[in-house]
This record gives structure tokens, sequence and C-alpha cells, in this order.
């Protein structure tokens, strides 16, 4: 039987490792999110508990299991369409707004999780279209990240089950913009899929190599990091967007107190951010 405790001490050494590899910080109660992530680990690597495994993954000495642990931490699963506001913030009034410039809208999707959240956009972007053709006569293109190789690996094949279908997503849009896959479940039908594309980043990192950017779509993760860290994010994404462009956070997000550089758009619902 694997041993599946973890002491005090071994706890706050993984996360002051965990918050030192990609900024998220776990608190001190969250030991039992440690102990579900991990132990399917134990087994896989062939070690003989989670303590042992914590050490080997802060010591450093087996990069494979370092990389399976942060990994097995930030994967999270998400919904289609989440909070629906941005999505129609996006579509009536930010869109129409960048496509007087007559050329591409540049979107970014910085923690794409499991690919809910860059699709949406494109379907988003394909009901505009739709809605006014001719107006985004440049085109979109939307650029979707993450720190997680896994997740990364399930956006780009685009494939659901049913239960994550059923989060979010209205029979219509499953009709228009899926296909079935032959196993049960659906695939996200190609003009959806290219207009995406997929790349590793830890958002600690220099996000230059990126480009810039005219929509940031940052929802829902800085909640996982330190007041330091979550400033260090937005400066770095405000140095990434271009003149005017828009940033949407989740919807128990704000910037109170973080960084100046962007001013407050009230929507309704909801609120947006814009460069200064």
């Amino acid at each position: 039987m694997t041993a599946i405790t973890i002491k005090d001490q071994e706890y706050r050494d993984f996360c002051r490792f965990l918050e030192a590899q990609c900024g998220i910080v776990l608190g001190d109660s969250k030991q039992y999110l440690v102990r579900s992530r991990l132990s399917p680990l134990v087994s896989r690597f062939s070690l003989s508990s989670l303590s042992e495994l914590l050490q080997v993954v802060i010591s450093g000495r087996n990069r494979e299991l370092r990389v399976a642990a942060v990994d097995a931490m930030t994967t999270n699963e998400t919904l289609w369409f989440r909070d629906s506001y941005p999505y129609a913030v996006l579509g009536d009034k930010i869109l129409p707004e960048l496509a007087a410039n007559k050329r591409p809208i540049k979107i970014w999707s910085s923690a794409s999780s499991s690919g809910q959240e860059p699709y949406s956009i494109a379907m988003t972007v394909l009901e505009t279209q739709n809605r006014r053709p001719g107006m985004i006569a440049g085109g979109v293109q939307i650029t979707a990240t993450d720190i997680s190789q896994t997740m990364l690996d399930t956006c780009r094949a685009g494939i659901y089950d049913n239960l994550a279908l059923s989060r979010g997503l209205s029979p219509d849009r499953r009709r228009v913009f899926f296909e079935n896959n032959g196993d049960g479940r659906m695939k996200v039908n190609d003009k959806v899929k290219r207009m995406v594309s997929f790349r590793p980043q830890n958002l600690k990192d220099s996000y230059a190599l990126l480009g810039k950017f005219d929509v940031i779509f940052c929802r829902n993760v800085l909640i996982y990091f330190s007041p330091e860290m979550k400033g260090k994010v937005l400066n770095q994404m405000a140095a990434s967007l271009n003149p005017g462009g828009y940033l949407l956070l989740g919807a128990s997000e704000s910037l109170t107190g973080l960084t100046d550089k962007f001013e407050m758009i009230r929507c309704n619902p909801g609120i947006i951010y814009k460069l200064k």
C-alpha cells in the first residue's frame, strides 16, 4: 500500500517549489489537492510513497517527474463560453471596434486549459462574421497558451466527451461547430480549429516571443498567483497589447492595487479593461 500522507514541512517545501516554477500559490489548506493530483505519479514513477515523490521532485533529480508534477498541478478542466458575457462583449463591441482598423485582429488566450476558451473565442468570431459579413476584413488570429503540455495536446486534438460538451455548449453550437469523432466523442471542426494556434507559455516568463495582441483573455488565472506575481503578469500583458487593446479577466478578479496601465470599462453585464 502506497503511503499518500504528507508532512507539513514536505507540503510547505513543495508549495515553495511550485510557486518558483510557475507562480501558483497553494496556501495552507490545499494538501488534499497535492495528494489527489500527485498520488497517481507515485506508481507511474515506481516510487514508494508520496513523501519520496515530493523529495525527488524538489531535488530536481528527475526532470521527467518534475515536469509531470507541475503538469498535474496546473491541469484544469474548464467550461465553454464561461460566464458568457466576455464572448458577448467580444462579438458586439470589441471585434467591430477593432475591425475598423482594417488589419488582422490578434487575440491571446493566455491559459487555454483544455481548449474551451480559445475555441469559444473562435466560435464567437465565426458567429460575428456570419452576422456581419465582410466586417472583419483583416481576419482574426488566435494564439492559445498553457504551461501544461498535457493540456496543449488535448487542445490540439480538439476531441471532447459528452460530459465536457455539456458544460456551457448549446445544442446549436454543438451542431454547427463540431463533428462526430466516431467513438461517441465530438471533435471541433476544421473551420474552428484552423483559427487557433497552440504553444507552451509559462506566465512567469517573458511574453516577447508571442508578439503583440489586440485582446488578451487572462481569465481565472490570477487567482492562483501572489500579489507580486499578479502585478508582474498584468504589467507584462500591458506591454504585450497594441494601443487601445483590451484585457478580459475572470468574473471574480480585479486590477485594484496591482497595475495602473488600464482603464476599467463597465459593460452590461461585466467589466473589461482597456490599455491606457
